[in-house]
């Protein structure tokens, strides 16, 4: 059975604004762009869904203007949810400002996607199967209601399913005892160079990615995104492997993050080894940021174009086709 990629997370509403600059405290700035959409753990599952795997979202979504465009989304790429709608309000939002050099800098509300039941996790447990991948956030560990449980969740989730982790900006607000279980848990710690060296103290990217490895998660794979510079790559007893980018003209680089982690857990899961594995997932990112948008990442047909006679598109293009 072809391996699913589970969604313990949330997906809201991205607002995005795109502006010149950040203005300075208490100043103002006019936007040229806005545009809404569904985001936040939304873009991870399109980038696996459009390569060809199962998506599933596990997380909550409420009633009002908010939850219903995340549903539409959700079912316009043919991605499941778990849970029923919660009535007893909508889901968050984000906003996202774009500066002219296409970095993002966020604000985020949550809604009912904050307030997690211990009922609700048990539905999702029950619907798990053995080789599933479940996909976790910072962003639903640093939630009080949220975090307490999501781990306990990780804890005690079987061996045959792979757990992902990307700490998200956050990570220096979770609590240790929250952060600790899902650390000794994670099959895969992905993050950016900025998470990397919040959570080791590490400046230099190849360092960050040993001291993961060694600190946090001895037994897991690492992955340190560099943006345009690719990522590093650290497997369990192995040192860290420069996987290098693909150079491009970035408009937008909001998302990018989480289509590296969608497409690296659907390559992944697909059955390529996991130095194929990323440089896909690095792919995937440079062709998400030479669109607009929050959910930008290719389909496979997209990604085979831009890899063009790179020797990696030969191994995609030899895939099985998925039954989702």
């Amino acid at each position: 059975m072809n391996p699913r990629l589970i969604l313990a997370g949330n997906v809201i509403v991205d607002l995005v604004i795109e502006i010149p600059a950040l203005p300075e405290r208490g100043g103002d700035v006019i936007g040229s762009r806005t545009s809404r959409a569904a985001g936040g753990g939304f873009n991870t599952l399109v980038a696996a869904r459009r390569l060809g795997t199962d998506a599933v979202y596990a997380g909550l979504h409420g009633t009002g203007p908010h939850g219903d465009l995340v549903r539409d989304a959700l079912a316009a790429e043919g991605v499941r949810t778990v849970l029923p709608v919660r009535d007893d309000g909508d889901t968050g939002f984000c906003v996202a400002l774009v500066d002219a050099g296409g970095e993002r800098t966020f604000v985020t509300s949550f809604g009912v996607d904050a307030r997690l039941t211990a009922a609700e996790l048990a539905v999702v447990t029950g619907r798990l199967r053995d080789g599933d991948m479940v996909q976790l956030s910072g962003y639903g560990l640093v939630l009080p209601v949220n975090g307490p449980l999501l781990a306990r969740f990780t804890a005690a989730l079987p061996p045959g399913v792979t757990v992902c982790f990307d700490p998200a900006p956050l990570v220096a607000d979770i609590a240790p005892e929250v952060i600790g279980p899902v650390l000794a848990r994670a099959d895969w710690l992905s993050c950016n160079a900025r998470e990397g060296r919040l959570l080791t103290g590490e400046e230099d990217q190849r360092g960050a990615a040993a001291a993961l490895r060694e600190r946090f998660a001895p037994g897991a794979g690492v992955l340190v995104r560099a943006d345009k510079d690719g990522c590093w790559l650290a497997l369990p007893g192995a040192e860290p492997v420069h996987v290098p980018g693909f150079p491009v003209d970035a408009v937008d680089s909001n998302g990018a993050g989480d289509a590296h982690v969608g497409a690296f857990l659907s390559l992944l899961g697909r059955g390529l080894d996991p130095l194929s594995a990323a440089r896909g997932a690095n792919a995937a990112a440079a062709c998400a940021v030479t669109r607009r948008g929050p959910a930008t990442a290719p389909g496979l047909a997209e990604l085979l174009a831009f890899l063009g006679d790179d020797p990696l598109a030969e191994r995609l293009a030899a895939l099985p086709a998925q039954s989702v």
